[in-house]
């Protein structure tokens, strides 16, 4: 039987694992971040969403490790202070629109100031907004200086198996030079290479003294398997697919049944270090 080892670091997935489908904080979840504070273990959070997306998020769980958004592109402290910028090398950010258009899904770009998109009416954008709680800037062409500054571009589509035959062509055409992967069933993001979950792993336990092998990890989707592989236990939301359920230590309840909670309270506390 594998033995873990205690954990001292909770690094948690946002959208589909710690807040509901409406995109809510619920009081349980809350409850339980007080929870991992009275045992002393960490809460931190990890998002494909901006830094600022995720500032709504600091005070309720009094979050006091590090942030990263962007899928690591960019780490902040709690004050959104940037402590780590992680961009695209702009030969990279060209290819992989040109791949993500030439798909025929539509394109966003976010460079650290900014959320550019092509059109206000297209998919996922009001949603977004709402979400992330702060608007895009339209432009309907993407300009090289625009290219040279990308953090993290987004194909989107409502055709779910495109997004999935995009995933694997710009993981091919971009090889080692970029992340690339479903932040969605319906977004699919691309960032530097060392900008993904698994590359946070390693950030905050550089910079919080704590070994991987002391690092829990809660996710729900494909890119959130690499930071499954790079601590040293993995918890799969019960809304997960069947395949990033395999690459899990365990599997909670899904996130509209409280399953951030569940895994809390079933998984971490029992393993926390004393």
């Amino acid at each position: 039987m594998r033995r873990f080892s205690p954990i001292r670091l909770l690094l948690a997935d946002v959208d589909g694992t710690l807040v509901t489908q409406d995109k809510v904080l619920t009081a349980a979840a809350r409850q339980a971040a007080a929870r991992l504070r009275a045992a002393h273990v960490i809460l931190a959070i990890t998002s494909g969403r901006p830094p600022r997306g995720m500032s709504m998020l600091v005070k309720p769980l009094e979050l006091e490790a590090p942030i990263a958004g962007f899928n690591g592109g960019v780490l902040v402290d709690p004050d959104l202070s940037v402590l780590e910028t992680h961009a695209l090398a702009p030969d990279v950010a060209r290819q992989a629109m040109s791949v993500i258009l030439a798909a025929g899904l539509d394109a966003w770009l976010y460079t650290a100031e900014a959320w550019m998109i092509r059109a206000s009416n297209a998919p996922h954008v009001a949603r977004e907004a709402w979400t992330v709680k702060f608007d895009p800037v339209v432009t309907p062409e993407f300009q090289d200086a625009d290219l040279d500054l990308a953090i993290k571009i987004v194909g989107v589509s409502d055709d779910l198996a495109k997004v999935a035959a995009c995933e694997r062509r710009i993981q091919r055409a971009l090889g080692k030079s970029a992340s690339a992967a479903r932040s969605q069933p319906y977004y699919l993001d691309v960032t530097s290479a060392v900008a993904n979950k698994g590359e946070v792993v390693h950030a905050l336990s550089r910079r919080l003294g704590i070994p991987p092998e002391c690092i829990a990890t809660i996710g729900d989707m494909p890119n959130d398997t690499l930071m499954f592989h790079a601590g040293g236990f993995s918890i799969a939301m019960g809304n997960a697919s069947d395949e990033v359920k395999t690459h899990a230590d365990a599997v909670a309840d899904s996130n509209e049944m409280e399953g951030f909670a569940m895994a809390v309270d079933q998984f971490i506390l029992p393993r926390a270090a004393a």
